[in-house]
């Protein structure tokens, strides 16, 4: 994150996330950072009486600036710019509990950046956690975040990234069952994540990306002795993207491939499915690990924890907003990458 400049600074939209839980508590916190000013110019797209309320339990001074569209905003530390949707009523929420209004008011604040990101009106978004349960409840069916944006900007090909700091992984699968994330290796996949994972790290301007593919079986599979998946379809995959330019190496165990890269050897490591790729980057760095949706046409971050619900309701102010902050700076990182140069 060091080779940020002043030249640019992208506008940032941040989603206030399920208001039952830490994301209006979280957000608060946030922009009463000078540092995040320095960075970008943000905006939240999110219920402004909802945000006025969580100040308390935040602890921050804030002044609010309701706004229709982005222009109408001053960017200036200490006042938070907001496109209000008005979609809650507090006199209804309850803290630290599913429910529709604030499933349904969720998904909304993330259509709206999304529509902004489209639209060209900001750069990148970064999103506060929603609640599956809640969204349901609201008759909104989608396993999270990913799927909505992938949904949302007819995206097919798309994959999940978490990152702590220098440690990346990137899925092949995510929100299914193990017996499907099996199925689901398959060779144009994986030649497509690890396609999806190069340019991502180009766009992070690391010069010569190395890739490792860990093996989806115990011991890589062990020539055959404990499953063929990558002799059938990861190692032809590898070959593919050698092909194509790409230095990825591997395949290598599982049980060992995160620690190589937690320390440094490699950029990124495809995991095969969720949890192998959630469990080490979690264990290495829970509070600063983000998400990030790559392989779509808008920049989006995310926060890589839900939202809190026990910790919210008690309405203590100890929700943690380091990886908001984390998102925020890759979501910026990222944006300069891609705009940069276009100075828009």
């Amino acid at each position: 994150m060091n080779n940020l400049t002043n030249e640019f600074k992208p506008i940032i939209a941040i989603t206030m996330g399920d208001a039952a839980g830490i994301g209006a508590e979280i957000t608060d916190k946030t922009l009463a950072k000078k540092e995040i000013y320095d960075l970008c110019n943000p905006i939240v797209v999110g219920d402004l009486n909802t945000l006025k309320d969580h100040m308390k339990v935040a602890k921050v001074d804030l002044k609010f600036n309701s706004i229709e569209k982005v222009s109408d905003a001053g960017f200036n530390f200490g006042t938070v710019d907001v496109i209000d949707l008005k979609n809650i009523e507090l006199e209804k929420l309850v803290m630290g509990r599913p429910q529709a209004m604030a499933g349904k008011a969720s998904f909304e604040y993330v259509k709206k950046a999304v529509e902004l990101a489209l639209d060209g009106e900001v750069h990148a978004i970064a999103t506060a956690p929603l609640n599956k349960e809640a969204m349901n409840m609201a008759g909104i069916k989608y396993a999270g975040h990913t799927e909505i944006l992938a949904d949302l900007t007819n995206t097919k090909d798309y994959a999940m990234m978490l990152a702590a700091g220098n440690f990346r992984v990137i899925h092949v699968s995510t929100h299914v069952s193990m017996r499907e994330a099996c199925d689901l290796v398959k060779k144009d996949r994986v030649l497509r994540v690890i396609q999806i994972a190069n340019e991502v790290l180009l766009n992070l301007e690391i010069k010569e990306p190395k890739i490792v593919v860990s093996g989806l079986n115990p011991h890589a599979g062990e020539s055959g002795l404990f499953g063929r998946e990558e002799i059938e379809e990861v190692e032809p995959a590898m070959e593919e993207a050698k092909k194509l330019g790409i230095n990825v190496v591997g395949l290598y165990p599982p049980d060992t491939v995160f620690l190589r890269a937690s320390k440094g050897e490699f950029d990124i490591v495809i995991a095969m499915y969720h949890d192998q790729g959630h469990i080490p980057l979690k264990m290495v760095g829970f509070e600063l690990g983000i998400n990030v949706t790559v392989g779509l046409p808008i920049i989006r971050s995310s926060v890589d924890h839900g939202t809190a619900y026990r910790r919210a309701g008690l309405r203590l102010g100890t929700g943690d907003p380091t990886s908001l902050i984390e998102a925020l700076k890759f979501a910026t990182q990222m944006a300069k990458g891609k705009f940069g140069s276009k100075k828009t």
